[in-house]
Protein backbone atom coordinates (compact mmCIF):
# COMPACT_ATOMS: atom_id res chain seq x y z
CA UNK A 1 0.00 0.00 0.00
CA UNK A 2 1.35 3.41 -0.97
CA UNK A 3 1.86 6.23 1.52
CA UNK A 4 0.70 9.02 -0.78
CA UNK A 5 0.73 10.61 -4.22
CA UNK A 6 3.01 12.66 -6.45
CA UNK A 7 1.49 14.87 -9.15
CA UNK A 8 3.75 16.52 -11.73
CA UNK A 9 2.10 19.49 -13.44
CA UNK A 10 3.56 21.05 -16.59
CA UNK A 11 2.33 24.50 -17.60
CA UNK A 12 2.75 24.78 -21.39
CA UNK A 13 2.36 28.39 -22.44
CA UNK A 14 3.61 30.93 -24.94
CA UNK A 15 2.06 34.28 -25.84
CA UNK A 16 0.16 34.48 -29.11
CA UNK A 17 2.82 35.51 -31.65
CA UNK A 18 1.76 35.30 -35.28
CA UNK A 19 2.80 37.80 -37.93
CA UNK A 20 1.41 36.94 -41.37
CA UNK A 21 2.08 40.55 -42.40
CA UNK A 22 5.86 39.89 -42.25
CA UNK A 23 8.08 37.26 -43.81
CA UNK A 24 10.18 37.02 -40.65
CA UNK A 25 9.66 38.06 -37.03
CA UNK A 26 12.20 36.80 -34.49
CA UNK A 27 9.60 36.33 -31.75
CA UNK A 28 7.80 33.66 -33.79
CA UNK A 29 10.84 31.50 -33.12
CA UNK A 30 9.80 31.23 -29.46
CA UNK A 31 7.23 28.72 -30.72
CA UNK A 32 9.59 26.93 -33.11
CA UNK A 33 12.25 26.49 -30.44
CA UNK A 34 9.68 25.15 -27.98
CA UNK A 35 8.34 22.66 -30.54
CA UNK A 36 11.83 21.33 -31.29
CA UNK A 37 13.19 21.35 -27.75
CA UNK A 38 10.16 20.78 -25.51
CA UNK A 39 6.86 19.70 -27.08
CA UNK A 40 8.13 17.05 -29.49
CA UNK A 41 10.67 15.66 -26.97
CA UNK A 42 7.90 15.39 -24.36
CA UNK A 43 5.65 13.72 -26.89
CA UNK A 44 8.48 11.28 -27.66
CA UNK A 45 8.73 10.49 -23.92
CA UNK A 46 4.98 9.89 -23.67
CA UNK A 47 5.02 7.61 -26.69
CA UNK A 48 7.95 5.63 -25.29
CA UNK A 49 6.32 5.19 -21.90
CA UNK A 50 3.07 4.09 -23.48
CA UNK A 51 4.82 1.64 -25.81
CA UNK A 52 6.64 0.07 -22.84
CA UNK A 53 3.47 -0.36 -20.81
CA UNK A 54 4.26 2.33 -18.24
CA UNK A 55 0.91 3.68 -17.07
CA UNK A 56 2.21 7.20 -16.47
CA UNK A 57 0.11 10.05 -15.07
CA UNK A 58 0.80 13.73 -15.60
CA UNK A 59 -1.22 16.95 -15.51
CA UNK A 60 -0.47 19.37 -18.34
CA UNK A 61 -1.97 22.75 -19.06
CA UNK A 62 -2.01 23.86 -22.68
CA UNK A 63 -2.96 27.51 -22.78
CA UNK A 64 -5.36 28.75 -25.47
CA UNK A 65 -2.70 30.93 -27.20
CA UNK A 66 -0.31 27.98 -27.47
CA UNK A 67 -3.07 25.64 -28.57
CA UNK A 68 -4.12 28.15 -31.25
CA UNK A 69 -0.58 28.57 -32.55
CA UNK A 70 0.06 24.82 -32.68
CA UNK A 71 -3.13 24.43 -34.74
CA UNK A 72 -2.36 27.33 -37.11
CA UNK A 73 -1.49 26.27 -40.71
CA UNK A 74 0.71 29.33 -41.33
CA UNK A 75 2.83 28.69 -38.24
CA UNK A 76 2.97 24.97 -38.99
CA UNK A 77 4.34 25.77 -42.46
CA UNK A 78 6.85 28.25 -41.07
CA UNK A 79 7.98 25.76 -38.43
CA UNK A 80 8.53 23.17 -41.15
CA UNK A 81 10.83 25.63 -42.93
CA UNK A 82 12.58 26.52 -39.67
CA UNK A 83 13.29 22.86 -38.95
CA UNK A 84 14.56 22.28 -42.49
CA UNK A 85 17.02 25.16 -42.08
CA UNK A 86 18.16 23.77 -38.74
CA UNK A 87 18.75 20.35 -40.32
CA UNK A 88 20.84 21.92 -43.10
CA UNK A 89 23.00 23.72 -40.56
CA UNK A 90 23.59 20.53 -38.55
CA UNK A 91 24.60 18.66 -41.71
CA UNK A 92 27.03 21.44 -42.65
CA UNK A 93 28.47 21.24 -39.15
CA UNK A 94 29.30 17.57 -39.69
CA UNK A 95 31.06 18.41 -42.96
CA UNK A 96 33.15 21.28 -41.59
CA UNK A 97 34.34 19.63 -38.37
CA UNK A 98 36.69 17.01 -39.76
CA UNK A 99 39.51 17.97 -37.43
CA UNK A 100 37.67 18.07 -34.14
CA UNK A 101 36.36 14.63 -33.26
CA UNK A 102 34.23 15.78 -30.32
CA UNK A 103 32.49 18.59 -32.18
CA UNK A 104 31.88 16.27 -35.12
CA UNK A 105 30.40 13.72 -32.71
CA UNK A 106 28.05 16.41 -31.36
CA UNK A 107 27.14 17.61 -34.85
CA UNK A 108 26.25 14.05 -35.84
CA UNK A 109 24.20 13.83 -32.65
CA UNK A 110 22.22 16.93 -33.66
CA UNK A 111 21.67 15.58 -37.17
CA UNK A 112 20.13 12.47 -35.67
CA UNK A 113 18.10 14.42 -33.13
CA UNK A 114 16.62 16.81 -35.68
CA UNK A 115 15.80 13.87 -37.94
CA UNK A 116 13.84 12.29 -35.07
CA UNK A 117 12.01 15.58 -34.50
CA UNK A 118 11.20 15.68 -38.23
CA UNK A 119 9.94 12.10 -38.12
CA UNK A 120 7.56 12.76 -35.23
CA UNK A 121 6.41 16.06 -36.74
CA UNK A 122 5.58 14.43 -40.05
CA UNK A 123 4.02 11.33 -38.52
CA UNK A 124 1.34 13.58 -37.00
CA UNK A 125 1.18 15.86 -40.06
CA UNK A 126 2.16 18.76 -37.82
CA UNK A 127 -0.82 18.24 -35.50
CA UNK A 128 0.81 18.07 -32.07
CA UNK A 129 -2.48 18.81 -30.31
CA UNK A 130 -4.02 15.74 -31.91
CA UNK A 131 -0.97 13.77 -30.82
CA UNK A 132 -1.33 14.90 -27.20
CA UNK A 133 -5.09 14.28 -27.27
CA UNK A 134 -4.35 10.54 -27.58
CA UNK A 135 -2.91 10.61 -24.09
CA UNK A 136 -5.83 12.65 -22.78
CA UNK A 137 -8.16 9.99 -24.16
CA UNK A 138 -6.08 7.19 -22.58
CA UNK A 139 -6.17 9.07 -19.22
CA UNK A 140 -2.38 9.30 -19.05
CA UNK A 141 -2.57 13.08 -19.39
CA UNK A 142 -4.96 15.36 -17.60
CA UNK A 143 -4.88 18.27 -20.07
CA UNK A 144 -6.25 21.44 -18.49
CA UNK A 145 -6.80 25.01 -19.64
CA UNK A 146 -5.75 28.48 -18.51
CA UNK A 147 -6.94 32.07 -18.95
CA UNK A 148 -7.85 32.81 -22.57
CA UNK A 149 -4.70 34.88 -23.14
CA UNK A 150 -2.99 34.40 -19.77
CA UNK A 151 -4.44 37.61 -18.35
CA UNK A 152 -3.37 38.56 -14.83
CA UNK A 153 -6.70 38.23 -13.04
CA UNK A 154 -6.11 40.29 -9.84
CA UNK A 155 -5.14 43.30 -11.96
CA UNK A 156 -8.16 42.93 -14.26
CA UNK A 157 -10.82 42.38 -11.61
CA UNK A 158 -11.80 46.08 -11.54
CA UNK A 159 -13.99 44.95 -14.47
CA UNK A 160 -15.16 41.48 -13.36
CA UNK A 161 -16.69 40.81 -16.77
CA UNK A 162 -13.21 40.85 -18.29
CA UNK A 163 -12.02 38.13 -15.91
CA UNK A 164 -15.16 36.13 -16.70
CA UNK A 165 -14.41 36.46 -20.42
CA UNK A 166 -10.84 35.19 -19.89
CA UNK A 167 -12.21 32.11 -18.12
CA UNK A 168 -15.27 31.43 -20.25
CA UNK A 169 -13.56 31.90 -23.61
CA UNK A 170 -10.79 29.53 -22.48
CA UNK A 171 -13.27 26.84 -21.39
CA UNK A 172 -15.23 27.10 -24.63
CA UNK A 173 -12.07 27.02 -26.74
CA UNK A 174 -10.88 23.89 -24.92
CA UNK A 175 -14.19 22.16 -25.59
CA UNK A 176 -14.05 23.09 -29.27
CA UNK A 177 -10.57 21.61 -29.59
CA UNK A 178 -10.83 18.52 -27.37
CA UNK A 179 -14.53 17.68 -27.58
CA UNK A 180 -15.00 17.80 -23.81
CA UNK A 181 -15.01 20.35 -21.01
CA UNK A 182 -11.77 20.97 -19.08
CA UNK A 183 -11.60 19.53 -15.58
CA UNK A 184 -9.00 21.98 -14.36
CA UNK A 185 -7.44 25.38 -14.92
CA UNK A 186 -3.97 26.75 -14.39
CA UNK A 187 -4.66 30.22 -13.05
CA UNK A 188 -2.32 32.52 -15.02
CA UNK A 189 0.82 33.19 -12.96
CA UNK A 190 -1.02 31.31 -10.15
CA UNK A 191 -2.49 34.76 -9.38
CA UNK A 192 -5.53 34.35 -7.15
CA UNK A 193 -7.91 36.90 -5.61
CA UNK A 194 -10.88 36.31 -3.33
CA UNK A 195 -14.00 35.42 -5.27
CA UNK A 196 -12.22 34.07 -8.36
CA UNK A 197 -13.44 30.57 -7.49
CA UNK A 198 -17.04 31.63 -8.16
CA UNK A 199 -16.24 32.49 -11.77
CA UNK A 200 -14.26 29.26 -12.20
CA UNK A 201 -17.21 27.28 -10.81
CA UNK A 202 -19.65 29.06 -13.13
CA UNK A 203 -17.51 27.94 -16.08
CA UNK A 204 -17.88 24.30 -14.97
CA UNK A 205 -14.23 23.83 -13.96
CA UNK A 206 -13.57 21.47 -11.02
CA UNK A 207 -10.18 22.65 -9.79
CA UNK A 208 -7.35 25.14 -10.21
CA UNK A 209 -3.77 25.58 -9.01
CA UNK A 210 -2.18 28.41 -7.04
CA UNK A 211 1.11 28.96 -5.24
CA UNK A 212 1.71 27.23 -1.93
CA UNK A 213 1.28 30.28 0.31
CA UNK A 214 -2.15 30.89 -1.22
CA UNK A 215 -3.23 27.62 0.40
CA UNK A 216 -1.09 27.84 3.55
CA UNK A 217 -2.69 31.16 4.52
CA UNK A 218 -6.24 30.16 3.63
CA UNK A 219 -9.04 30.76 6.13
CA UNK A 220 -9.56 28.68 8.14
CA UNK A 221 -5.98 27.41 8.04
CA UNK A 222 -5.83 24.09 6.19
CA UNK A 223 -5.12 21.21 8.50
CA UNK A 224 -2.81 19.51 5.98
CA UNK A 225 -1.14 22.55 4.45
CA UNK A 226 -0.40 22.13 0.76
CA UNK A 227 -0.45 18.33 1.02
CA UNK A 228 -4.17 18.05 0.40
CA UNK A 229 -6.40 20.23 -1.75
CA UNK A 230 -8.94 22.53 -0.17
CA UNK A 231 -12.47 23.00 -1.43
CA UNK A 232 -13.86 26.48 -1.85
CA UNK A 233 -17.47 27.26 -0.95
CA UNK A 234 -18.67 26.92 -4.59
CA UNK A 235 -17.14 23.41 -4.58
CA UNK A 236 -14.06 24.12 -6.72
CA UNK A 237 -10.90 22.39 -5.46
CA UNK A 238 -7.63 24.28 -5.06
CA UNK A 239 -4.18 22.64 -5.18
CA UNK A 240 -1.10 24.43 -3.84
CA UNK A 241 2.46 24.14 -5.11
CA UNK A 242 4.89 22.14 -2.96
CA UNK A 243 7.96 24.25 -2.25
CA UNK A 244 10.41 21.43 -1.47
CA UNK A 245 10.02 19.45 -4.71
CA UNK A 246 9.80 22.63 -6.78
CA UNK A 247 13.08 23.96 -5.44
CA UNK A 248 14.94 20.82 -6.44
CA UNK A 249 14.19 21.58 -10.07
CA UNK A 250 13.64 25.35 -10.19
CA UNK A 251 16.39 26.75 -7.96
CA UNK A 252 19.28 28.32 -9.88
CA UNK A 253 21.59 27.46 -6.96
CA UNK A 254 20.26 24.10 -5.76
CA UNK A 255 18.29 22.77 -8.72
CA UNK A 256 19.32 19.92 -10.99
CA UNK A 257 19.51 22.01 -14.21
CA UNK A 258 22.61 23.80 -12.94
CA UNK A 259 24.72 20.62 -12.82
CA UNK A 260 28.11 21.03 -14.58
CA UNK A 261 27.42 18.01 -16.81
CA UNK A 262 24.36 19.54 -18.45
CA UNK A 263 24.27 21.55 -21.67
CA UNK A 264 25.05 25.26 -21.45
CA UNK A 265 22.08 27.29 -22.70
CA UNK A 266 23.89 30.58 -23.27
CA UNK A 267 26.71 29.38 -25.57
CA UNK A 268 25.18 28.84 -29.00
CA UNK A 269 26.65 28.30 -32.47
CA UNK A 270 24.76 31.35 -33.73
CA UNK A 271 27.04 33.56 -31.64
CA UNK A 272 30.19 31.44 -31.81
CA UNK A 273 30.62 30.61 -35.50
CA UNK A 274 32.50 32.75 -38.01
CA UNK A 275 30.08 35.38 -39.30
CA UNK A 276 30.13 34.68 -43.04
CA UNK A 277 29.59 30.98 -42.37
CA UNK A 278 26.66 31.43 -40.00
CA UNK A 279 25.07 34.37 -41.85
CA UNK A 280 22.61 32.25 -43.93
CA UNK A 281 21.24 30.73 -40.70
CA UNK A 282 20.62 33.85 -38.63
CA UNK A 283 18.18 36.72 -39.10
CA UNK A 284 17.50 38.09 -42.60
CA UNK A 285 19.13 41.39 -41.59
CA UNK A 286 22.30 39.49 -40.69
CA UNK A 287 21.94 39.87 -36.94
CA UNK A 288 23.10 36.86 -34.95
CA UNK A 289 20.66 34.75 -32.92
CA UNK A 290 20.48 31.40 -31.17
CA UNK A 291 20.29 28.44 -33.52
CA UNK A 292 19.71 25.68 -30.97
CA UNK A 293 23.03 23.98 -31.73
CA UNK A 294 25.15 24.13 -28.59
CA UNK A 295 28.44 22.30 -28.07
CA UNK A 296 29.34 23.13 -24.48
CA UNK A 297 28.34 22.14 -20.97
CA UNK A 298 27.81 24.29 -17.89
CA UNK A 299 31.22 23.16 -16.55
CA UNK A 300 31.21 25.43 -13.49
CA UNK A 301 28.51 27.83 -12.36
CA UNK A 302 29.37 31.45 -12.95
CA UNK A 303 32.30 30.62 -15.22
CA UNK A 304 33.01 32.84 -18.21
CA UNK A 305 31.49 31.42 -21.41
CA UNK A 306 34.98 31.11 -22.86
CA UNK A 307 35.90 28.64 -20.12
CA UNK A 308 33.11 26.17 -20.91
CA UNK A 309 34.12 22.63 -21.81
CA UNK A 310 32.57 20.39 -24.45
CA UNK A 311 29.23 18.77 -23.79
CA UNK A 312 28.65 15.02 -23.93
CA UNK A 313 25.01 13.84 -24.15
CA UNK A 314 25.98 10.34 -22.98
CA UNK A 315 27.23 11.56 -19.61
CA UNK A 316 24.40 14.09 -19.38
CA UNK A 317 21.87 11.31 -19.79
CA UNK A 318 23.61 9.30 -17.08
CA UNK A 319 23.45 12.30 -14.76
CA UNK A 320 19.76 12.74 -15.59
CA UNK A 321 19.04 9.18 -14.47
CA UNK A 322 20.92 9.89 -11.24
CA UNK A 323 18.91 13.05 -10.61
CA UNK A 324 15.61 11.31 -11.36
CA UNK A 325 16.56 8.66 -8.81
CA UNK A 326 17.45 11.34 -6.29
CA UNK A 327 14.16 13.16 -6.86
CA UNK A 328 12.26 9.89 -6.39
CA UNK A 329 14.24 9.07 -3.22
CA UNK A 330 13.46 12.48 -1.74
CA UNK A 331 9.76 12.17 -2.57
CA UNK A 332 9.65 8.71 -0.97
CA UNK A 333 11.01 10.06 2.31
CA UNK A 334 8.96 13.24 2.10
CA UNK A 335 5.72 11.35 1.49
CA UNK A 336 6.44 8.67 4.11
CA UNK A 337 7.13 11.39 6.68
CA UNK A 338 4.03 13.36 5.71
CA UNK A 339 1.83 10.26 5.86
CA UNK A 340 3.04 9.47 9.35
CA UNK A 341 2.60 13.06 10.51
CA UNK A 342 -0.76 13.69 8.85
CA UNK A 343 -2.34 10.31 9.51
CA UNK A 344 -3.53 10.20 5.91
CA UNK A 345 -2.08 9.96 2.41
CA UNK A 346 -0.59 13.28 1.25
CA UNK A 347 -0.41 14.55 -2.31
CA UNK A 348 2.72 16.43 -3.34
CA UNK A 349 1.94 18.77 -6.23
CA UNK A 350 5.02 19.74 -8.25
CA UNK A 351 4.24 22.31 -10.96
CA UNK A 352 6.72 23.69 -13.49
CA UNK A 353 6.74 25.63 -16.74
CA UNK A 354 6.76 22.96 -19.44
CA UNK A 355 9.36 24.90 -21.43
CA UNK A 356 11.86 24.37 -18.62
CA UNK A 357 12.01 20.75 -19.77
CA UNK A 358 13.99 20.75 -22.99
CA UNK A 359 14.28 24.42 -23.88
CA UNK A 360 15.95 25.84 -20.77
CA UNK A 361 17.01 22.50 -19.29
CA UNK A 362 17.89 20.46 -22.34
CA UNK A 363 17.92 17.17 -20.43
CA UNK A 364 14.52 17.83 -18.79
CA UNK A 365 12.48 15.42 -20.95
CA UNK A 366 14.97 12.65 -20.11
CA UNK A 367 14.46 13.46 -16.43
CA UNK A 368 10.69 13.02 -16.77
CA UNK A 369 11.15 9.77 -18.69
CA UNK A 370 13.48 8.30 -16.03
CA UNK A 371 11.31 9.54 -13.18
CA UNK A 372 8.15 7.99 -14.59
CA UNK A 373 9.88 4.66 -15.19
CA UNK A 374 11.61 4.58 -11.81
CA UNK A 375 8.40 5.55 -9.98
CA UNK A 376 6.53 2.79 -11.84
CA UNK A 377 9.06 -0.02 -11.38
CA UNK A 378 11.40 0.81 -8.51
CA UNK A 379 9.30 1.94 -5.56
CA UNK A 380 5.93 1.57 -3.87
CA UNK A 381 6.01 4.48 -1.42
CA UNK A 382 3.92 6.74 -3.62
CA UNK A 383 1.67 6.60 -6.65
CA UNK A 384 2.03 8.96 -9.59
CA UNK A 385 -1.31 10.60 -10.24
CA UNK A 386 -2.89 13.47 -12.08
CA UNK A 387 -5.21 15.88 -10.40
CA UNK A 388 -8.50 14.73 -11.92
CA UNK A 389 -7.86 11.14 -10.85
CA UNK A 390 -6.95 12.30 -7.35
CA UNK A 391 -10.15 14.30 -6.93
CA UNK A 392 -12.26 11.45 -8.20
CA UNK A 393 -10.72 9.14 -5.58
CA UNK A 394 -10.81 11.77 -2.79
CA UNK A 395 -14.10 13.68 -3.09
CA UNK A 396 -14.12 14.99 0.48
CA UNK A 397 -11.72 17.75 1.60
CA UNK A 398 -11.62 20.65 4.02
CA UNK A 399 -13.49 23.80 2.98
CA UNK A 400 -11.44 27.03 3.12
CA UNK A 401 -10.92 30.33 1.31
CA UNK A 402 -7.47 30.75 -0.29
CA UNK A 403 -5.33 33.82 0.30
CA UNK A 404 -4.51 36.33 -2.40
CA UNK A 405 -1.23 35.27 -4.00
CA UNK A 406 0.84 34.57 -7.11
CA UNK A 407 3.97 32.58 -7.88
CA UNK A 408 5.87 35.72 -8.85
CA UNK A 409 8.43 37.85 -7.03
CA UNK A 410 7.58 38.11 -3.30
CA UNK A 411 4.49 35.97 -3.92
CA UNK A 412 2.10 38.71 -4.95
CA UNK A 413 1.62 41.11 -7.87
CA UNK A 414 4.78 43.23 -7.91
CA UNK A 415 6.34 41.71 -11.03
CA UNK A 416 3.28 42.58 -13.11
CA UNK A 417 2.69 45.99 -11.54
CA UNK A 418 5.79 48.18 -11.19
CA UNK A 419 7.48 51.19 -12.72
CA UNK A 420 8.17 49.34 -15.99
CA UNK A 421 4.59 48.38 -16.78
CA UNK A 422 2.13 50.28 -14.60
CA UNK A 423 1.24 52.50 -17.57
CA UNK A 424 -0.65 49.69 -19.30
CA UNK A 425 -3.40 49.21 -16.71
CA UNK A 426 -5.41 52.44 -17.09
CA UNK A 427 -5.61 51.65 -20.81
CA UNK A 428 -6.61 48.02 -20.20
CA UNK A 429 -9.24 49.06 -17.67
CA UNK A 430 -10.69 51.71 -20.00
CA UNK A 431 -10.78 49.21 -22.86
CA UNK A 432 -12.51 46.74 -20.52
CA UNK A 433 -15.19 49.32 -19.72
CA UNK A 434 -15.68 50.00 -23.42
CA UNK A 435 -15.91 46.29 -24.24
CA UNK A 436 -18.59 45.80 -21.57
CA UNK A 437 -20.45 48.71 -23.13
CA UNK A 438 -20.18 47.16 -26.61
CA UNK A 439 -21.36 43.81 -25.28
CA UNK A 440 -24.72 45.32 -24.36
CA UNK A 441 -25.40 45.98 -28.04
CA UNK A 442 -27.17 43.69 -30.42
CA UNK A 443 -25.29 43.64 -33.70
CA UNK A 444 -27.10 45.36 -36.53
CA UNK A 445 -25.66 43.17 -39.28
CA UNK A 446 -22.93 40.65 -40.05
CA UNK A 447 -20.24 43.32 -40.48
CA UNK A 448 -20.94 44.82 -37.06
CA UNK A 449 -21.01 41.34 -35.50
CA UNK A 450 -17.55 40.66 -36.94
CA UNK A 451 -16.26 44.00 -35.65
CA UNK A 452 -17.65 43.34 -32.17
CA UNK A 453 -16.07 39.90 -32.07
CA UNK A 454 -12.75 41.31 -33.25
CA UNK A 455 -12.90 43.94 -30.51
CA UNK A 456 -13.21 41.07 -28.02
CA UNK A 457 -10.12 39.40 -29.53
CA UNK A 458 -8.06 42.59 -29.42
CA UNK A 459 -8.88 43.21 -25.77
CA UNK A 460 -8.03 39.62 -24.84
CA UNK A 461 -4.69 39.85 -26.67
CA UNK A 462 -3.83 43.17 -25.02
CA UNK A 463 -4.49 41.64 -21.58
CA UNK A 464 -1.79 38.95 -21.85
CA UNK A 465 0.33 38.91 -18.69
CA UNK A 466 3.34 38.10 -20.87
CA UNK A 467 3.70 41.70 -22.02
CA UNK A 468 3.89 43.08 -18.47
CA UNK A 469 6.25 40.24 -17.51
CA UNK A 470 8.60 40.99 -20.40
CA UNK A 471 8.64 44.69 -19.51
CA UNK A 472 9.72 43.74 -15.97
CA UNK A 473 12.36 41.29 -17.18
CA UNK A 474 14.06 43.88 -19.38
CA UNK A 475 14.35 41.50 -22.35
CA UNK A 476 12.51 42.10 -25.66
CA UNK A 477 10.80 45.12 -24.08
CA UNK A 478 10.14 47.04 -27.34
CA UNK A 479 8.25 44.06 -28.73
CA UNK A 480 6.08 43.72 -25.59
CA UNK A 481 5.31 47.44 -25.59
CA UNK A 482 4.51 47.38 -29.30
CA UNK A 483 2.16 44.43 -28.89
CA UNK A 484 0.29 46.06 -26.00
CA UNK A 485 -0.10 49.33 -27.88
CA UNK A 486 -1.07 47.74 -31.20
CA UNK A 487 -3.90 45.67 -29.70
CA UNK A 488 -5.20 48.63 -27.72
CA UNK A 489 -5.07 50.87 -30.79
CA UNK A 490 -6.95 48.31 -32.85
CA UNK A 491 -9.49 47.87 -30.09
CA UNK A 492 -10.09 51.62 -29.79
CA UNK A 493 -10.42 52.00 -33.55
CA UNK A 494 -12.99 49.20 -33.56
CA UNK A 495 -14.86 50.78 -30.65
CA UNK A 496 -15.01 54.16 -32.37
CA UNK A 497 -16.04 52.72 -35.73
CA UNK A 498 -18.77 50.55 -34.14
CA UNK A 499 -20.23 53.37 -32.07
CA UNK A 500 -20.15 55.68 -35.11
CA UNK A 501 -21.56 52.95 -37.41
CA UNK A 502 -18.64 53.55 -39.80
CA UNK A 503 -16.82 50.21 -39.99
CA UNK A 504 -14.03 49.91 -42.55
CA UNK A 505 -14.62 46.40 -43.89
CA UNK A 506 -11.24 46.21 -45.68
CA UNK A 507 -9.29 47.18 -42.56
CA UNK A 508 -11.38 44.82 -40.43
CA UNK A 509 -10.59 41.92 -42.76
CA UNK A 510 -6.85 42.59 -42.44
CA UNK A 511 -7.04 42.70 -38.64
CA UNK A 512 -9.12 39.49 -38.54
CA UNK A 513 -6.42 37.79 -40.61
CA UNK A 514 -3.56 39.00 -38.39
CA UNK A 515 -5.23 38.41 -35.01
CA UNK A 516 -7.21 35.28 -35.80
CA UNK A 517 -7.26 33.71 -32.33
CA UNK A 518 -10.62 32.33 -31.08
CA UNK A 519 -12.49 32.18 -34.41
CA UNK A 520 -15.73 31.27 -32.60
CA UNK A 521 -15.57 33.97 -29.92
CA UNK A 522 -18.86 35.72 -29.12
CA UNK A 523 -18.53 39.31 -27.90
CA UNK A 524 -21.60 38.81 -25.70
CA UNK A 525 -19.37 36.93 -23.25
CA UNK A 526 -18.61 40.36 -21.77
CA UNK A 527 -22.17 40.79 -20.59
CA UNK A 528 -22.80 40.43 -16.87
CA UNK A 529 -23.58 36.78 -16.17
CA UNK A 530 -26.96 37.60 -14.65
CA UNK A 531 -28.19 39.27 -17.85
Amino acid sequence: MTSGYLALVLHAHLPFVRHPESDYVLEEEWLYEAITETYIPLLKVFEGLHADGVDFKLTMSITPPLLSMLRDPLLQERYDQHLAQLQKLAEREVERNHFNDHVRYLAEYYVKEFAEVRSIWESYHGDLIGALKKFLDSNNLDIITCGATHGYFPLLKINPETVWAQIKVAAEHYEQEFGRSPNGMWIPECAYYNGLEELVADAGIRYFLIDGHGVLYAQPRPRYGTYAPIFTEPGVAVFGRDHESSQQVWSSELGYPGDPTYREFYKDLGWEAEYEYIKPYVMPNGQRKNTGIKYHRITTRGADLGAKEYYDPYWAREKTAEHAGNFMFNRQHQIDHLCETMGREPIVVSPYDAELFGHWWYEGPWFIDYLMRKAYYDQNAFEMTHLSDYLQAHPQQQVARPAQSSWGYKGFHEYWLNHTNTWIYPHLHKAGERMIELARRESADELQERALNQAARELLLAQSSDWAFIMSSGSMVPYAERRTKSHLLRFNKLYESITASQIDSGWLEKVEYMDNIFPQVDYRVYRAKSS
